[in-house]
């Protein structure tokens, strides 16, 4: 529920309070004395009624841009305040969308100040890149759950739909500056713990499984930033908690920074371009889905015409959303198509495999695992490097595995693969009684 706070000239005293009779709006007036001929129009509404009634005071003459307030209120025990909350909650006219002016305030309620934003994303990197070589998934959690980015991804979509180019500038170079400062703190951390032999240079990073599961993108990372980005959007446009969202947010972003300056300084480009890779995809896809979400619920600039394209094209303030849009979409195109190839290629070198083991001088073998590297940010169409994994008799041999694996794979992809296999000797169990 909202508390309105309108200051009127006295001679509009009587439009405002005929739109509020019109809408059986309860409402109170009382003279402003800090200002001669104005008073003060004071009514509760439901969350969702705070736009349209908004709109219909600016369609009768009503200038809101000289003083109102939209504050939150916890009950109201008016006359007409039930019928209301029927029309707007419960009725035809639901609605938990929040006016365009609150949903500016809310976004920037969320970006912090500068200090406390890059105090906190160092703190986040740093435990991340603790979490990640620890090998742990609680510290790497606890790194989300401080991590401020949630803020500067929300401002760059609200303002890119509402037309603040305030905000759209604010809140993309805060999120782009604050990844960049993550990656450099987990760069830093990560050299330090070398150089001090907490972890030695020889630390095998890739086969971390919090690490390694940062550096092969796929549809499912995809689907995470896209999510995140959708929430965080519905989240500050309407009355509800962004507190998870948050976390989610920086559940796409925050480990994969500290991965990529784990790859950085363990000299691994894989693990550097896949993380890497995933944090760009992440990263804009977050503030994409942010934006269309807010479209999509009705927040439009202030100059749109619905159903006048044309018009609306000419509108500086479409340029701009045009311009922010194409910009995000040109820079998510590349590490995508790099990524949609890998996760070709690893589907791809799964199947064949599975294929190649079933064949009949090959069926003693027992697949354990298969990865292909990644080589990240579009650089698709070289050679790529499978590694298999794979159990055997202690007394065969299978000298071309991989060359019939290669082949049968060079066939399917039309892609030069290099193919590594790493063979483990079976463990044989034997049971037998005491005998007497």
């Amino acid at each position: 529920m909202r508390l309105v706070h309108l200051l009127v000239p006295s001679e509009d005293i009587d439009t405002v309070t005929g739109v509020l009779d019109d809408e059986d709006i309860d409402y109170v007036v009382t003279e402003e004395r800090s200002r001669e001929g104005a008073e003060i129009v004071e009514f509760p509404l439901p969350v969702g009624a705070v736009e349209t009634v908004l709109d219909a005071l600016r369609d009768a003459g009503i200038d809101d841009e000289r003083y109102t307030v939209v504050a939150n209120a916890s009950t109201a025990n008016t006359e007409r305040f039930a019928e209301l909350e029927e029309r707007y909650v419960e009725g035809t006219e639901e609605d938990d969308s929040v006016a365009h002016e609150e949903v500016r305030s809310k976004a920037r309620s969320l970006l912090p100040d500068r200090r406390s934003y890059y105090v906190m994303t160092t703190l986040s990197a740093i435990v991340a890149t603790a979490g990640l070589l620890l090998d742990s998934p609680a510290v790497v959690i606890g790194s989300m759950a401080i991590a401020p980015q949630v803020g500067a991804a929300i401002t760059g979509s609200v303002g890119t739909v509402i037309d603040d180019r305030r905000m759209v500038t604010d809140g993309l170079r805060s999120l782009v500056l604050g990844l960049l400062l993550a990656v450099a703190t987990a760069t830093a951390m990560g050299w330090l713990l070398q150089v001090g032999g907490f972890f030695p240079p020889a630390l095998a990073v890739g086969t971390v499984e919090q690490v390694g599961s940062r550096v092969s993108p796929g549809v499912l990372s995809l689907a995470l930033g896209l999510c995140a980005g959708a929430a965080a959007a519905f989240g500050v446009a309407t009355d509800l908690p962004l507190s998870l969202v948050g976390v989610a947010i920086a559940a796409a972003v925050v480990p994969a920074a500290a991965a990529v300056g784990i790859g950085v300084v363990w000299a691994l480009p894989t693990v550097a371009l896949g993380a890497a890779t995933l944090l760009v995809v992440n990263t804009v896809s977050i503030v994409l889905a942010g934006t269309a979400t807010l479209w999509y619920l009705g927040y439009r600039p202030t100059d749109w015409e619905p159903g006048a394209l044309r018009s609306n094209l000419q509108h500086r303030s479409t340029l701009v959303l045009v311009a922010v849009v194409v910009g995000l979409l040109v820079f998510f195109a590349f590490p995508t198509v790099a990524m949609i190839e890998h996760v070709w290629v690893e589907n791809s070198a799964n199947g064949v495999v599975q294929d190649t083991l079933e064949r009949t001088e090959y069926r003693e073998l027992t697949l354990r695992s298969v990865s292909a590297e990644f080589t990240g940010f579009g650089l698709v169409g070289g050679e790529r490097e499978v590694d298999v994994v794979v159990s055997r008799p202690a007394d065969r041999a299978y000298p071309d595995l991989a060359r019939d694996i290669g082949r049968s794979l060079e066939e399917r992809t039309g892609t030069n693969v290099v193919i590594s296999v790493e063979f483990e000797e079976q463990t044989e169990f034997h049971s037998g009684g005491d005998s007497g």
